[in-house]
């Protein structure tokens, strides 16, 4: 069975709310990483993040890598919520690996929580353990 490499930003990540959908399809965890610095990040009320890429004023991102089964990927994705998708992601060091996006229109109007780096640092910023 051929794997694949996924960059997860959000509740996805190890014990957070959606992390056992990884697990279910038997995905690995590799390692933390960043992206490159051309992305910004959204909160969706709170709940999960949104990431894009932009042309300017982006920033690095934390997120995990996850070696993945390549026959579960379609499973995690039609579990992912609606405005999620998976795209390309360039990582700190050049590499460029499959990984959760989030749809343009999605973050129209919500919270950009670029500054933080991160979904956890964010919520942390609240005061808030984000869902597991």
């Amino acid at each position: 069975m051929e794997n694949v490499q996924l960059a997860v930003n959000g509740t996805l990540m190890q014990g957070l709310e959606l992390n056992g959908n990884l697990l279910a399809v038997g995905a690995v965890f590799v390692r933390e990483a960043l992206t490159e610095a051309s992305y910004r990040l959204w909160s969706i009320d709170d709940r999960h993040p949104a990431m894009i890429k932009v042309k300017t004023g982006g920033s690095a991102i934390a997120l995990e890598v996850w070696n993945v089964p390549s026959i579960g990927l379609g499973e995690i994705l039609w579990q992912e919520p609606p405005g999620l998708c998976i795209g390309k992601i360039r990582l700190a060091n050049g590499e460029i690996v499959l990984g959760v996006l989030g749809e343009p229109s999605l973050c129209e109007g919500k919270k950009d929580i670029t500054q933080w780096g991160g979904w956890r640092e964010y919520m942390n910023s609240l005061g808030t353990k984000p869902l597991t």
